[in-house]
């Protein structure tokens, strides 16, 4: 069968983009158009380069031109990102006396973050950092628990008559949660901007002093707490948590691009694969890979994104989460050793994104889906 441009631009008539009321030959997003044979390559303009955005538009032209021009059109899309001509973003305001702000996330929830961010914080400090760990799972807190410190209240302060909240410390770490301030069998009932308030209270009316590193255990998805955390503060970097299965894999990488989506824009440091393999105590040599093999190094590998660590699935790790005692501090064990191995390599990276000169900025957010905030 033979194709003509007249009839695939035709076509492309039918591909309605949402965002910009329009359809894309209309947008004048349409480039170039090849027609060899039964094979078209489009070139289109696009000024979102987000994967998810790339993606439905991809599937968009090839679902319309098997529909309107040839079934078995072979369609190919090339997308040129074009560069906004934008004023500088606004520099944030740093909270005084942080060198480093780490947000930890995650897609879904039930991968192991809190854990991975409680083991690397005490990895930190074994190395002689000054650290804070800010639980920001409001409807959700752990690390009060993970701590040993659930029954602890934090003290308030009056500097200067500004009132401050001062964190609670355990095993060298700076700690805040909501889980001090609530019971732990009570569930939190608050609406997004109610829970987003409370965040930006314990980020700012908090005593932290001066902290190499403070960390951010985000709750999982990509909600009102995120954005409320990328536009209040210049956040350095993020970590990915993520389990080897393809379910969990698929959120992480929701939570990947909505770290490098342009209005947010924060430097991903690596993702770490918790729960990746089993062994067990009378079999130390044998791996049994329950949630799926080579997941997240995949993924870091179609994505060139750093694979900080694998980390097994360990009993002792549950056990000691349970008892407050995080399992980095095992010592010279196999999940010992595999935290300490996250934390040289949480360095490593952050040493080499320092070097780059990219500073912290406070995120000033446009668009985001077609909505201003």
């Amino acid at each position: 069968m033979i194709l003509y441009k007249s009839n695939i631009t035709e076509a492309l008539k039918h591909v309605i983009l949402k965002d910009k009321n329009t359809d894309l030959v209309s947008s004048g997003q349409i480039k170039n158009i090849q027609v060899f044979d039964t094979e078209v390559v489009l070139d289109i303009e696009i000024d979102n380069p987000s994967l998810i955005y790339k993606k439905n538009l991809e599937v968009e032209c090839l679902k319309i031109i098997h529909k309107h021009v040839y079934e078995k059109a072979i369609v190919k899309v090339n997308f040129i990102v074009k560069v906004k001509e934008e004023a500088p973003k606004i520099r944030g305001n740093k909270i005084p006396g942080l060198k480093n702000i780490i947000a930890v996330a995650s897609g879904k929830g039930g991968v192991g973050k809190s854990t991975i961010t409680s083991n690397l914080a005490i990895g930190l400090v074994s190395k002689g950092y000054k650290v804070g760990l800010l639980d920001a799972d409001i409807y959700g807190p752990s690390i009060h628990i993970m701590f040993d410190v659930e029954n602890e209240k934090p003290k308030g302060t009056n500097d200067n008559g500004e009132k401050q909240i001062l964190p609670i410390e355990s095993f060298g770490v700076k700690l805040l949660s909501i889980g001090f301030f609530s019971e732990t069998q009570t569930a939190v009932v608050w609406r997004g901007p109610m829970a987003s308030k409370a965040l930006n209270q314990m980020l700012w009316n908090t005593e932290w002093g001066e902290l190499d590193y403070l960390l951010i255990d985000l709750p999982p998805g990509t909600g009102d707490i995120h954005l409320s955390l990328v536009q209040s503060i210049p956040l350095t970097a993020s970590i990915i948590v993520t389990t080897p299965q393809k379910i969990a894999l698929a959120d992480a990488r929701k939570g990947i691009d909505m770290f490098q989506m342009e209005s947010i824009s924060v430097p991903i440091l690596g993702v770490v694969e918790n729960m990746s393999y089993f062994s067990p105590k009378e079999l130390p040599e044998n791996k049994y890979f329950i949630f799926g093999k080579d997941g997240a190094q995949n993924l870091c590998k179609k994505l060139n994104i750093p694979l900080l660590a694998e980390v097994p699935l360990v009993q002792s790790v549950r056990e000691a989460s349970d008892i407050g005692r995080p399992a980095i501090l095992q010592g010279a064990t196999e999940v010992g050793l595999c935290f300490e191995k996250l934390t040289n390599n949480f360095i490593l990276e952050l040493e080499k994104l320092n070097k780059k000169g990219i500073t912290t900025k406070k995120v000033e957010i446009t668009n985001m889906n077609g909505c201003s905030s």
